[in-house]
């Protein structure tokens, strides 16, 4: 499952970020992190005000996969208060490197159910004792919520940011695939250029159609050429 950093983008991602820094200030909090699930190839878009060195080692180590935080955010009506989650078997492996960088454990991470079916999470924590964090958590949570809904449309709402949530992120044998089927090519014919089993050919074919959100070869390709990730031929 990948992970697009929005605060890459040019001018959106930054007013994006701007935008968790002032729910920070007017919450006092430390720090805020959105993330959001595309419902086509699963993969991750996040924005986040967290120290760079924690970003990147987070992005290097493919935190997104266990951080318990996410995973039972994904599922999850309500809010997922952090000190709830201590049992979760991957809790101690993504806590212990946050705390190595500083990273506060007394936070909570609410889910947003868009207009159209997509999901987003605000996160959010501070360094304090767990009793402190649980009666400021009380005081700001109904402000939180709103801050957590205007965050997730503000995200929806950016034409750049949308057409990166919206590509997916196929591999460049997929793409390549994809590129000799819409040449004409076979699966048998793709595995004699490519020198690989046919079975292979199949593998990363399904793969990129359940990326694309294709139930056939010929629809995966037609909305590869629209993205302009393969060219007609």
């Amino acid at each position: 499952m990948s992970l697009h950093d929005l605060s890459a983008l040019p001018d959106p991602g930054q007013n994006l970020l701007d935008l968790l820094k002032a729910a920070c200030d007017r919450l006092e909090l430390e720090y805020a992190a959105y993330a959001g699930v595309n419902p086509i190839d699963e993969s991750m878009h996040a924005i986040v005000n967290y120290p760079e060195r924690w970003k990147k080692h987070y992005q290097n180590h493919a935190l997104h996969e266990t951080d318990p935080t996410l995973i039972y955010s994904r599922r999850s009506q309500g809010p997922v208060h952090w000190d709830r989650l201590t049992d979760d078997p991957h809790y101690n492996s993504v806590f212990a490197h946050a705390r190595d960088f500083g990273i506060p454990e007394t936070g909570v991470t609410l889910p947003v159910h868009g207009a159209f079916g997509e999901k987003g999470m605000l996160s959010v924590t501070r360094k304090m004792t767990l009793g402190h964090w649980q009666k400021h958590l009380a005081h700001i949570l109904p402000e939180l919520q709103t801050e957590a809904a205007l965050i997730h449309d503000a995200v929806m709402q950016q034409g750049t940011t949308m057409r990166a949530i919206n590509t997916p992120s196929l591999s460049v044998r997929e793409v390549e695939i994809l590129q000799w089927s819409a040449a004409g090519k076979t699966q048998h014919d793709i595995a004699d250029i490519l020198s690989i089993s046919a079975r292979t050919v199949e593998v990363h074919m399904r793969s990129a159609r359940q990326k694309l959100g294709a139930l056939t070869t010929a629809q995966a390709v037609a909305r590869a050429v629209g993205m302009g990730m393969i060219y007609p031929m």
